[in-house]
């Protein structure tokens, strides 16, 4: 079996939250493959750790994923206010004896610096096309946590746990590593805090993450991150807006007075989004046609929503109603093949202790330390078959079945994009559906 199809059958996917299938990634030809280890978004605390505790697992899954790809260059992108950890990755190069191999790119310590189209950017000083991906560009991107799994995938080690901060309004913020499939309760109760009455918790970072509806689900390959704030939260109270809402306030209040696309990150690179046009579309109820198209080039980082819009309305709503309306109808974004970034770019980056101040998020912004010791033992896991880009993984057991950490559970549909998917606690199945299958531990 060769490295790529170890990373197949191990089942390693994009770790950050996208959930790309990564041997799909990989088998693109590329010049530069690099490490995402930006975490731009405010208060999340594993790729920093992760790459601090395994180094050298980290960097040889790069490298590996260099020598699938074929790629001249292999660099980590890391915040440069990382001081200690940019000297232990430095260090861990030198000792591996890979300075011919490696490099550590030094990015601004600014939102949203881990958006692959910014990270490319500062990485490469590429563009990438507006609607396409890195390796438009010669460029392959992975999380750093994904790079550890490659590494383990070469080791025959399958992605059994998620390393996950828990953070927020609890009294022992910490970064954890727990099986996948671990009751989200479970994880959340790590903190410290036993009732969550009056809180909501954020699914990943407090800008792009979802609101949980209930906090009865699991952990799954994607997950990054548990922050819980009080439910009356003016950030929370701001992401529980509706598309309703976003009409209401989009009409009563925009001056038009551009902020929010002047400070837009895909704006700065060239791209064709223009979150105050959209938003005076929504006042209008202009159709969804050709000319609205540009909300498809939104990110939906939330920086115009959340950061600089001086009236406190709804731009990234505005974007989102628009490219849903968009794609139903199967309109897709001029190809281009330039993009020129403003020359204003530099200055209008948005420092991320300023955006922690501006979402009222200061005195959160604590130390999440990561432990590796055994936090949680879960009688029952529930271990989603669609956890990533694609479709469901294929069950391969049945119901009274005994299964071991890492057994295959599940795989990929003939001919289909997806990830294997493998047992994360030794138990019986007690229930399979095609969604998600449930162990018990015997």
């Amino acid at each position: 079996m060769d490295l790529l199809e170890k990373v197949r059958e191990a089942g390693v996917i994009g770790a950050g939250g996208a959930g790309f299938p990564t041997h799909v990634k990989l088998q693109a030809q590329a010049e530069y493959i690099l490490i995402n280890g930006a975490e731009c978004e405010p208060l999340l605390r594993v790729d920093q750790q992760l790459m601090a505790v395994h180094p050298a697992e980290v960097i040889q899954g790069l490298v590996i994923g260099k020598q699938i790809t074929g790629a001249k260059h292999a660099i980590i992108g890391i915040k440069g206010h990382h001081k200690d950890v940019i000297e232990i990755l430095r260090k861990t190069i030198k000792d591996l004896k890979l300075e011919d191999e490696v490099e550590v790119g030094i990015l601004p310590d600014v939102y949203p610096a881990g958006d692959e189209m910014v990270l490319v950017k500062e990485l490469t000083g590429r563009v990438v096309p507006e609607g396409g991906i890195p390796i438009a560009v010669g460029c392959v991107v992975m999380n750093s946590e994904s790079a550890y799994n490659v590494y383990r995938a070469s080791q025959d080690l399958s992605v059994t746990d998620k390393y996950i901060t828990v953070t927020g309004d609890v009294p022992n913020p910490i970064t954890v590593k727990v099986p996948i499939g671990t009751p989200i309760m479970d994880v959340l109760k790590l903190s410290g805090r036993e009732d969550f009455t009056g809180y909501t918790v954020i699914n990943g970072g407090p800008m792009m993450g979802p609101l949980f509806d209930d906090l009865n689900g699991y952990v799954t390959k994607k997950t990054k991150g548990l922050i819980v704030l009080p439910s009356d939260h003016p950030h929370i109270i701001k992401k529980q807006r509706t598309i309703q809402t976003a009409f209401r306030l989009n009409r009563g209040a925009c001056e038009q007075c551009t902020d929010c696309t002047m400070m837009c990150p895909r704006h700065l690179l060239g791209h064709s989004t223009v979150p105050h046009k959209m938003v005076r579309a929504m006042m209008y109820n202009a159709p969804a046609d050709e000319k609205v198209k540009a909300a498809l080039a939104c990110s939906q980082c939330g920086l115009c929503e959340f950061y600089t819009c001086p009236a406190g309305i709804a731009p990234k709503l505005a974007n989102f109603y628009y490219m849903g309306k968009l794609r139903e109808q199967g309109i897709r974004l001029d190809k281009k093949d330039e993009f020129i970034p403003n020359p204003m770019r530099p200055y209008r980056m948005v420092p991320v202790t300023r955006l922690i101040a501006r979402i009222g998020l200061t005195k959160y912004d604590v130390p999440a330390p990561l432990t590796e010791e055994k936090v949680v033992d879960p009688e029952v896991v529930g271990i989603g078959l669609k956890d990533h880009v694609g479709a469901p993984a294929v069950p391969t057991v049945a119901v009274g079945d005994k299964v071991e950490v890492g057994d295959k559970i599940a795989d990929i549909k003939e001919g289909a994009l997806g990830a294997t998917v493998h047992a994360s606690i030794a138990g019986t199945v007690e229930s399979v559906d095609p969604m998600m299958i449930t162990i018990r531990r015997d």
